[in-house]
């Protein structure tokens, strides 16, 4: 995948929210569902876009929610927005986390090279970074498709 290509299409998540993340159903490639959306005069409707991040050898998912935070967060009634909105600590009831200071593409690592060695194709390493999580991926490419409103990526037929 070009390099420039790929921090292009990473740079347009920025300040948009992420909903869902995890292995997709066959559990090869890694999905990032963002929400996106634009100032309301642009005419540009929002939409929820899946980041397909395939052959994705490695996920690393880790808060960035400080100890402290997570101290008072502890509360069952926070994980439901209207039972946690009051209280104190973070409300994780929100059901997305923002996309800041975004996603970038790191260096060439020792993992990348040797993947990449390996298997044969270019592999890349990507941080995305919310308000609640850092996400380490190493994959190799990234496709970008919408989809609707509802969409569950668990279910299978």
């Amino acid at each position: 995948m070009d390099v420039a290509v790929l921090e292009q299409m990473l740079d347009e998540t920025l300040d948009q929210a992420i909903v869902h993340h995890g292995y997709a159903s066959y559990m090869r490639d890694y999905e990032v569902i963002v929400y996106a959306t634009a100032d309301p005069h642009t005419g540009v409707e929002p939409a929820y876009l899946r980041h397909l991040f395939r052959y994705c050898v490695e996920a690393r998912c880790e808060t960035s929610v400080s100890a402290e935070t997570w101290r008072v967060s502890l509360d069952d009634r926070l994980i439901d927005h209207e039972t946690g909105v009051d209280l104190d600590g973070y409300v994780w009831g929100v059901k997305w986390h923002c996309l800041y200071p975004g996603a970038k593409l790191l260096p060439e690592s020792d993992a990348t090279r040797s993947w990449s060695h390996e298997v044969g194709i270019d592999f890349h390493e990507v941080l995305i970074e919310t308000n609640a999580h850092r996400l380490t991926l190493i994959f190799s490419d990234l496709q970008v498709s919408e989809v609707p409103i509802g969409y569950a990526p668990f279910v299978t037929d």
